[in-house]
């Protein structure tokens, strides 16, 4: 059995341990509150831009652009966005595992890695699977720069035709402590049809559709990275904030754990003493 200074020097280090994850739920929790905004704000400029592509595509025009090319795949790009850090519960695990058991899939083709993060980044490393590049230490609140970054890489390899297809998975936020692992090609573009746009309306493009779409497809691109790492980093501080939460949850349960375990050492180690002092006393008086 552990000494009661065992016992007080456990229930110190733990409560020091309580006061770090404290710390770090209540940090993750300001940090989501952050991405949430930016959650909010992307997908209906995601939805928008959206429509816009699918009513250029109504309209007959001939359209030849790189970006909508399919091809015979023979070289599969997959952008897998993860954390830059851990200790956010099985959030890393599942998406990495959502990205092998994709990959898994195309086993006849020559994959590429584009990892965003530092936790996929290594995980792929490790493993040997071939690096394209990598995209790390990104803000807790992604900007539209950093995805631009992305989305030119991406584009210039499928327009240079590194690339026949390119897959982005990403982790979708529902809520605070439900997120779903995603993957979705984004090249080439799948155009969308009439159906998912709503009414029917007549648009006039100026000067033409296909100078408009020109514009629009790097902006839709660009939108689609951009949504999901907003998407992946709430996701993330959802996640670590839960976690970290259920850790301090946990160590509270240890420390009442602990203290009934001292208390009951304390207690045992004074009845000893009372013990040896009185079976003194009584060796004295014979």
């Amino acid at each position: 059995m552990a000494s009661v200074r065992d016992i007080k020097r456990r229930i110190r280090s733990i409560k020091n341990t309580q006061q770090i994850t404290k710390a770090m739920e209540m940090v993750a929790a300001a940090k989501l509150r952050r991405v949430q905004d930016s959650v909010g704000q992307a997908r209906p400029y995601k939805e928008k831009i959206k429509e816009v592509l699918s009513r250029i595509v109504a309209s007959g025009a001939d359209l030849k652009e790189p970006l909508l090319e399919v091809r015979t795949p023979k070289k599969i790009g997959y952008v897998v966005i993860s954390a830059e850090r851990g200790l956010a519960g099985g959030y890393n695990a599942n998406i990495i595992k959502k990205a092998v058991v994709s990959m898994a899939k195309h086993r006849d083709l020559e994959i590429g890695v584009i990892p965003v993060g530092k936790k996929g980044r290594d995980f792929f490393r490790r493993r040997g699977y071939p690096i394209e590049a990598e995209f790390i230490n990104l803000q807790d609140v992604p900007t539209i720069e950093e995805a631009n970054k992305i989305a030119d890489f991406i584009r210039n390899s499928y327009t240079e035709g590194v690339f026949d297809e390119v897959y982005l998975v990403y982790t979708e936020f529902i809520n605070t402590i439900q997120h779903k692992p995603v993957v979705s090609r984004i090249l080439p573009i799948e155009t969308p049809s009439e159906e998912e746009t709503g009414e029917e309306l007549d648009y006039i493009f100026e000067p033409s559709p296909e100078l408009v779409l020109n514009k629009i497809l790097p902006l839709y691109l660009a939108n689609q990275v951009f949504s999901a790492l907003t998407e992946a980093k709430a996701s993330e501080h959802g996640a670590r904030m839960t976690a970290m939460g259920s850790a301090t949850d946990n160590a509270a349960e240890i420390i009442d754990q602990l203290t009934l375990s001292y208390n009951r050492a304390r207690q045992d180690a004074i009845t000893r003493e009372i013990t040896e002092i009185v079976s003194g006393a009584n060796a004295l008086k014979q």
